[in-house]
């Protein structure tokens, strides 16, 4: 028995199946060839262009035109203040101090930050009110009471 050699498969023998990779085509490359010129994409419009406008969605009505236009002006620097109204300030005794901390631990008002006293409702306590800011209503009906008014920085 003659023994056959047996041949190893190494890396350099390895390829892809037959059929299975395409080279790609080069288009747009002279005249002369078959797909120089417009490269296989027509004449003019939309897709013989190479890219298109930021916002363009494809004919559908983009987004920034979807968007109602809201007049106005935000301002992101808005001073927020808690209002309390003068029909609030009841709950407390004659005489009592009124704070924003006492209006917080009471609950007449929620958030944080500065605290302007309106003159909605009537005040017949005479109170030392201290606040952030007062309308000059609610400052002359609470002083009408008997009241003090004290401005917090």
């Amino acid at each position: 028995m003659a023994e056959e050699k047996k041949e190893q498969l190494k890396l350099h023998h390895l390829q892809p199946a037959p059929g299975s990779k395409k080279e790609r085509i080069r288009v747009g490359r002279g005249e002369g060839g078959r797909r120089g010129k417009t490269a296989g994409r027509g004449t003019k419009g939309l897709k013989a262009r190479n890219t298109l406008r930021p916002g363009f969605e494809g004919g559908q009505t983009p987004l920034s035109m979807r968007i109602p236009k809201l007049p106005g002006f935000n301002n992101p620097n808005k001073e927020e203040f808690a209002i309390v109204n003068l029909a609030a300030l009841d709950v407390f005794d004659k005489g009592a101090e009124v704070t924003p901390e006492e209006l917080r631990g009471r609950g007449l008002i929620r958030h944080r930050g500065r605290v302007k006293v309106l003159a909605q409702g009537d005040l017949d306590k005479a109170l030392t009110v201290k606040a952030h800011a007062f309308s000059a209503a609610a400052r002359a009906k609470i002083e009408k009471a008997g009241g003090t008014v004290e401005v917090i920085e």
